[in-house]
């Protein structure tokens, strides 16, 4: 017997139209044209004045034979042309890759070719190593500067046009489509590439627009929040806030590096209301001098991802005054699709129980469809003990397409229908999930599993130390043993013996780091701390032992 609702109720151009993030800036520069929307230095864009930007940006794109499918990547900072970019490029069809400022040329030019990059728009700041890049490229890309006046550092143009030269070339009545289909790609983020050659992440509109949406409705974003770029716009499209905050007609300020004086300048003078970080913009802000954290009287809300926070650093932002708020994600969930979403009782609770509730990488964003943690081996649900370890896994809209000319890795990362993180984790009686450890950092000793995050979580709450990181080390009796590589305070001084001391009293013996190195720990230009580098460090200085 025929669907009764299949019959005669087809989509069509009166009900129907694919998902995409580009309305967002089209309905603002709508309703709130005079409304501020982007803050740079002595710069200021109101949404109309953002929209007609983007539209002129995309007419010039169009000029030069962009359109569908094409790649345009960007080497930018924090900035206004980088908020454009993220409009102005999609709207002909083509894709964005935002590079990652910090790599280098091989990795840069690696990025390019793989993406297939017909325009590259790059700051001035990064000349030397796009240049590097570019002659290691054996086709023509279009290079397009930009020459920001809040920088005043070295470099030279490299292109034949400067951005603003160039879209002055473009039309701000542009016309503004969406996709013909929300499954079409809208940008290319490329994971880190910690080993082999780094993948690249392929998002479509639809998965855009609906982590755009979560991000406001999973963290509770009012109308015109005033949102400080402490996260870089480059990863994950700024965990899609760029979007984001043209849907919610708020305010951007953007910042070109991350430095706690600026930050706390930047909050007390815009009024900023919402910012997101790793833990160690949280760090740094939380250790900030108490004369650079005074004077602000609005209420400040800041999202916290990466590795789980540690409990230092929650109880720390508390007690300044930033309502912290744990996010989990990767590049290919669109940054966070997960939430530790917060219940109206645990504020009543201890400091320490809020701490450890809020540290949890928690439940699935609004637009996300699931988050659980399974047996990699058979995907079953592990048992919601707090005990039992399995991967967490993610299944719905904001997961990527896949990885770009990839497909084993891509069929292996969706093996039976869900996305594997490669995450350890437990569940919690509430249906919360917390990470225990990334599987290749799980330190087996004598065959006991300890967790690097576990060890890490005592470490914090020294007071000599600010960052933490524990990796294995080759031991002939145990097979490998936890080493503990440390980042101090400023001024602050401890022996090695006197940490081993401190963690003996706080844990298991076995779990105990049997070395610990004094250094400045190697971090991603997100604020992750490059445990791949400390892993070989370790094996190394054993080695030599």
């Amino acid at each position: 017997m025929p669907n009764i609702y299949q019959v005669g109720l087809d989509k069509n151009t009166a009900n129907y139209t694919p998902l995409t993030p580009l309305t967002f800036l089209a309905r603002s520069a709508y309703v709130y044209p005079e409304r501020t929307a982007v803050i740079h230095g002595q710069r200021r864009y109101t949404w109309l004045q953002t929209f007609t930007r983007s539209r002129r940006l995309a007419s010039a794109l169009a000029a030069h034979g962009i359109g569908e499918g094409d790649t345009v990547a960007a080497m930018l900072n924090n900035t206004p042309e980088m908020i454009e970019c993220h409009f102005g490029v999609p709207v002909t069809g083509a894709v964005l890759n935002t590079l990652n400022t910090r790599l280098d040329a091989e990795t840069i030019a690696f990025m390019l070719e793989h993406g297939e990059a017909k325009v590259l728009i790059t700051d001035r700041e990064y000349s030397l190593t796009v240049r590097k890049a570019l002659a290691a490229i054996q086709r023509q890309i279009l290079v397009i500067d930009v020459d920001d006046p809040e920088y005043s550092g070295p470099g030279t143009r490299l292109g034949t046009q400067e951005y603003e030269q160039f879209i002055a070339g473009g039309s701000p009545d542009f016309p503004w489509r969406g996709p013909s289909d929300e499954w079409d790609a809208i940008s290319l983020n490329y994971t880190s590439g910690t080993t082999g050659n780094p993948k690249g992440v392929v998002y479509h509109h639809r998965g855009a627009y609906l982590n755009s949406m979560s991000n406001i409705v999973s963290w509770g974003m009012p109308p015109h929040s005033v949102y400080l770029w402490t996260l870089p716009m480059f990863h994950c499209n700024g965990w899609c806030f760029v979007w984001t905050m043209a849907a919610n007609a708020g305010t951007n300020v953007c910042l070109r590096r991350v430095d706690p004086k600026l930050i706390f300048e930047a909050i007390r003078e815009h009024g900023v209301t919402h910012y997101c970080g790793a833990p160690i913009v949280h760090s740094l802000m939380a250790n900030a001098p108490d004369e650079l954290r005074s004077g602000i009287t609005q209420k400040v809300c800041g999202l916290i991802a990466a590795a789980p926070p540690p409990a230092a650093v929650i109880e720390a932002m508390a007690n300044i005054g930033v309502d912290l708020t744990h996010v989990y994600g990767l590049t290919e969930t669109y940054g966070p699709a997960a939430v530790c979403a917060k219940h109206s009782d645990w504020s009543a609770r201890p400091l320490a129980e809020q701490v450890d509730l809020n540290g949890r990488q928690g439940v699935r964003y609004h637009a996300q469809e699931a988050i659980t943690v399974l047996d990699p081996t058979n995907l079953e649900q592990v048992p919601w003990d707090r005990e039992t370890m399995g991967e967490i896994m993610f299944r719905g809209n904001l997961v990527m397409k896949g990885y770009l000319k990839n497909q084993k890795a891509t069929e292996e990362s969706f093996a039976g229908g869900w996305y594997h993180t490669g995450d350890l984790a437990v569940m919690h009686a509430d249906g919360y999930v917390k990470i225990k450890d990334r599987s290749k950092d799980v330190i087996i000793s004598g065959g006991e599993n300890i967790s690097s995050i576990e060890v890490e979580d005592v470490l914090y709450k020294h007071p000599a130390v600010i960052a933490a990181a524990v990796v294995a080390t080759p031991d002939v009796t145990w097979g490998e043993v936890p080493c503990a590589f440390l980042e101090l305070r400023e001024g602050a001084t401890v022996s090695e013996q006197e940490v081993i001391e401190f963690c003996r009293q706080h844990m298991a013996r076995f779990k105990v780091p049997k070395r610990v190195i004094i250094c400045t720990l190697p971090k991603t230009s997100t604020g992750k701390i490059q445990k791949y580098v400390l892993r070989e460090q370790a094996k190394s200085s054993a080695a030599i032992e």
